[in-house]
């Protein structure tokens, strides 16, 4: 913990920009590695990167600092961490080979669209979110690299809005292979969904939309 120890009183000031530019990079390499299939030279980058401080900082950073469930206590009740402990947990970070997982807060919230039902939701400590944060930073650019190009949900950078505007172009000259199924089928009847369905069926050629019509 001696390098820890070091850094200290730079938590505030660590070179935020150049650790991000170093965790592109090697997650840039990692992508094209597994875009040639050189799987070898994708685990080794990816032990590399999991053992970069610049990568255990933005980790640390992200679930302590920047995600919007930051002030979540898990089952050890640690809610906010001051600069010096956040510096510990990214120092900790390093030896995930002798990593033990805490047990899970379980808690219920109500649902969004039933406020009389709950749902079971699975609270990690912030020790753990720290890990599952690192580790997505190495596993992300492999599996964006084998990915669909048309696919869209929980991707970064991508969004439902990116899946509505693509129809168009995937869909065109496709009419008799999904003619038979309607946007409008995909969700509960409700207003906003509707409207939702209304603008996806907006975006299909016009012989398609005929064809949802007379269904």
């Amino acid at each position: 913990m001696t390098g820890v120890k070091r850094r200290t009183e730079d938590w505030r000031t660590l070179p935020w920009s150049d650790y991000q530019r170093n965790v592109y990079r090697l997650q840039k390499r990692i992508y094209q590695a597994a875009r040639r299939g050189d799987w070898k030279r994708v685990h080794n980058l990816q032990r590399l990167l999991l053992r970069s401080w610049s990568a255990r900082c933005l980790a640390v950073r992200q679930v302590t600092q920047d995600s919007r469930g930051k002030r979540t206590p898990g089952v050890d009740g640690v809610a906010s961490l001051a600069p010096e402990e956040r510096l510990a947990y990214a120092g900790q970070l390093r030896c995930l080979t002798r990593w033990t997982v805490d047990p899970i807060r379980r808690t219920y919230i109500p649902k969004p669209n039933n406020p009389t039902e709950k749902r079971g939701l699975g609270i990690p400590t912030l020790r753990d979110r720290a890990t599952q944060a690192l580790v997505k930073l190495a596993l992300e650019p492999e599996w964006e690299a084998q990915f669909e190009p048309n696919s869209y949900g929980f991707r970064p950078g991508r969004s439902a809005h990116d899946a509505i505007e693509a129809i168009p172009s995937t869909s065109s000259g496709q009419a008799s292979t999904t003619s038979g199924s309607s946007p409008s089928m995909c969700w509960t009847p409700t207003s906003r969904n509707a409207s939702i369905a209304s603008r996806m069926t907006a975006c299909l050629p016009s012989s398609m939309r005929r064809s949802q019509s007379c269904a």
